[in-house]
């Protein structure tokens, strides 16, 4: 056989690339997978007008892309709001966000409690650009009062917060910022719109870590932000220009997650309601955290604000560190990740990792204390998980620090 300097004589090239393109896919059942980066044009004058902004379409998959477009507007109908655009993960949802509506001199108002990556943020690359971060306690209006002025133009919090679990009062909030022209956002990752739809709240604009219970399964990373099409249109302009762009197989998984939303996010708050309960009864544990039980300080709002109160749930237990990290390590069933929201429960020690960056006078001021765990409840049997919580708190019970420590009053919940 004959060969060229391109390739050989009896392959046809030009067949492999261009013969039997399938472009209809209108009829299939499951959301077609877009993975593209470039699209084509019927002419150079529509290519030009896509890219103007004159004809609508899709132009380049790092701001349009059909499957991301199928679950921004998923997403968006769930959160009752009248637009949405997805990132590349929850944290690149708020640098989005920073950008598009900070400028220097601004300022943002958050909650002490949020993600201790968005705390960061804020205060350390924020900061860098002139944008000053002041940080409130999320249960305290007199506080957000204070902090909000006419410099602020976001006002940010996450409620119930990871992982102490405390309630902001998103309607009275709202009102304090919109009172000095600010927009209000709230993370919403941990109920999800099956739980809380903060926008009818009062918040203008709704974020996602997507990856944790929207996907369900711990597959894939994004962030999704909710809000009106003004809004999301500065947005879109950010994602153009910063390429802070979701994947299209990512927004296809969570497409398909989507589905089944509702019934994971009631299952594991059943689970998480009755593991709550039963750790307030061991004799290790000093304090249990969840917004469904009703000696939660903020237990009434919850119920006004929410439709439920979601799978996640912390607990702190004497002996400190030292204590937590040994209980961790005898878990058998239960996963030692940091991830949320996935099928499998898991557990984390706070201090250490998700907020191990804030130093010591800041943990204390989030609440985050050497002894705290966070535990995501999943789709296993609860039996089965308290077998293994159990398991764990015999092998601890033995220490002798634990036993001294132990001795000390009990509460049920510690904030408040």
């Amino acid at each position: 056989m004959q060969s060229s300097a391109i390739g050989l004589d009896g392959f046809d090239a030009t067949s492999a690339l261009h013969s039997n393109r399938v472009s209809d896919l209108s009829d299939v059942f499951c959301e077609p997978l877009a993975m593209t980066s470039a699209y084509t044009f019927a002419s150079a004058q529509e290519a030009a007008e896509r890219f103007s902004g004159q004809q609508q379409g899709n132009v380049y998959s790092r701001f349009t892309n059909p499957t991301v477009q199928a679950f921004e507007g998923r997403v968006a109908a769930l959160e009752q709001a009248e637009d949405a655009v997805a990132f590349a993960s929850g944290m690149g949802a708020f640098t989005a966000l920073c950008h598009g509506f900070l400028q220097q001199g601004d300022n943002i108002v958050c909650s002490r409690d949020v993600f201790g990556t968005t705390a960061s943020a804020f205060s350390v690359y924020m900061a860098r650009f002139g944008i000053e971060a002041r940080f409130v306690d999320l249960t305290d209006l007199g506080q957000w009062q204070q902090a909000i002025d006419d410099k602020t133009r976001l006002v940010v919090l996450e409620s119930p917060s990871n992982p102490l679990l405390k309630i902001g009062d998103i309607r009275a909030i709202s009102l304090l910022a919109h009172a000095k022209d600010a927009l209000v956002v709230v993370d919403n990752t941990l109920l999800t719109p099956v739980l809380q739809r903060p926008h009818s709240l009062g918040a203008d604009l709704v974020i996602h870590s997507a990856g944790k219970y929207m996907d369900g399964q711990g597959r894939a990373l994004a962030g999704v932000v909710t809000g009106s099409k003004s809004l999301m249109q500065v947005l879109r302009g950010v994602l153009r220009t910063l390429g802070i762009s979701c994947s299209p197989f990512n927004a296809w998984l969570l497409l398909k997650s989507l589905e089944t939303l509702e019934i994971r996010m009631l299952r594991v708050q059943q689970g998480a309601l009755e593991l709550a309960q039963w750790l307030g009864e061991q004799p290790l544990v000093s304090a249990v955290h969840y917004t469904g039980l009703a000696q939660h300080p903020q237990h009434a709002l919850a119920c006004r604000q929410q439709d439920g109160h979601g799978g996640l749930l912390s607990f702190e237990i004497f002996g400190g560190q030292a204590a937590a990290w040994q209980w961790i390590d005898q878990l058998q069933c239960v996963a030692r990740c940091t991830n949320i929201g996935d099928t499998r429960s898991m557990v984390t020690h706070p201090a250490s990792t998700t907020h191990g960056r804030l130093d010591a006078q800041a943990r204390r001021h989030a609440g985050i204390s050497d002894g705290l765990i966070r535990l995501c409840v999943g789709l296993e049997r609860v039996s089965d998980i308290k077998a293994d919580l159990q398991q764990a708190f015999d092998a601890v019970a033995f220490q002798p620090a634990v036993q001294a420590a132990s001795g000390r009053p009990r509460s049920v919940v510690a904030n408040g």
